[in-house]
């Protein structure tokens, strides 16, 4: 189970689903920045604007740097509030409840096989996204919008946000890119969570580390790695068709042929080593604050109950 030694008593759903909020948003907080210079990437070359013509980023901390320079330190946290209530809705299904579906696939026996556990990964993944959608969406426009002299802004508020995209575009404009989303987060999250576990079960059983911090930052780093060099491709589609104006790409599908016929298949692996960073750093930041979280909800419990 993530996160628990074989001794502790497992904690309620609840419990698993604020901590799993809480320590996404603690993730988010301290890796934002990151993944402003990731979609950044991700989207070079698709802006023809005369005010942004000579503007190139460059590797994840020339991106940052660049950004500030061009449009202030702000603009690393474009997109931070929707960020936020993403999180609060995402990682608390597909973190929270993932422990519940692999035990209910498995009918609560001790050991699950990997493909139960990819299978657990895929639900509450896709279930995360079915309900965050419009928050991803959200986020990754303004972390797409620039803050300079002659490019207009698409959006000034999240609120605002919310309500523009919904008036000009639909329920379908806030719930653009589900597929390929969940795609992307499926993968991430079967991925992310499964490779963790995996890690984590060989280093204890090889008696390598101990269940603490240490063997918590080399799981998660290296689910962190797994997780971005399977999911790149379809993160990248995503951010590009999620941002894309009406009309400018009939599909995802298309977006990916559009992208494939015109860059070449590197275009894929645009913004590798921020998403990297990022996904690693992430992982390293959230497993641990998950699991402290945790423990000290269920420690609080108990003197409650007591």
């Amino acid at each position: 189970m993530v996160g628990l030694k074989p001794s502790d008593v497992p904690p309620p759903l609840a419990v698993k689903m604020m901590s799993a909020g809480a320590a996404a948003c603690i993730a988010d907080l301290i890796t934002f920045p990151l993944d402003t210079a990731k979609v950044r990437l991700q989207i070079q070359g698709e802006k023809k604007m005369e005010a942004v013509k000579n503007i190139r980023y460059r590797g994840v901390f020339g991106t940052m740097a660049t950004m500030v320079k061009t449009e202030g330190p702000r603009s690393l946290y474009n997109g931070l509030i929707a960020g936020l209530q993403r999180q609060v809705c995402f990682a608390s299904i597909r973190i929270g409840l993932y422990d519940n579906v692999r035990n209910f696939y498995t009918g609560d026996k001790d050991q699950a096989g990997i493909l139960i556990r990819i299978l657990a990964g895929c639900t509450t993944g896709a279930m995360a996204v079915s309900m965050a959608q419009p928050t991803d969406v959200v986020k990754v426009r303004f972390q797409a919008q620039m803050n300079l002299n002659g490019v207009a802004r698409r959006y000034n508020g999240t609120m605002q946000a919310y309500k523009h995209i919904f008036m000009n575009e639909g329920l379908r404009g806030l719930w653009k890119g589900t597929l390929p989303n969940i795609t992307r987060n499926a993968l991430v999250n079967c991925t992310e969570l499964v490779t963790y576990d995996l890690i984590k079960e060989a280093v204890l059983k090889h008696n390598l580390l101990s269940d603490n911090l240490p063997c918590h930052f080399v799981s998660a780093f290296g689910a962190g790695f797994v997780t971005t060099v399977i999911a790149s491709p379809v993160d990248v589609v995503k951010t590009r068709y999620m941002n894309s104006p009406p009309g400018q790409y009939k599909s995802a599908t298309n977006c990916a042929w559009t992208m494939m016929t015109k860059e070449g298949p590197t275009a894929f692996y645009k913004g590798f080593v921020p998403s990297f960073l990022r996904l690693g750093s992430w992982n390293v930041v959230m497993f641990v604050s998950f699991e402290q979280i945790k423990r000290a909800m269920m420690a609080t419990k108990k003197k409650m109950d007591a």
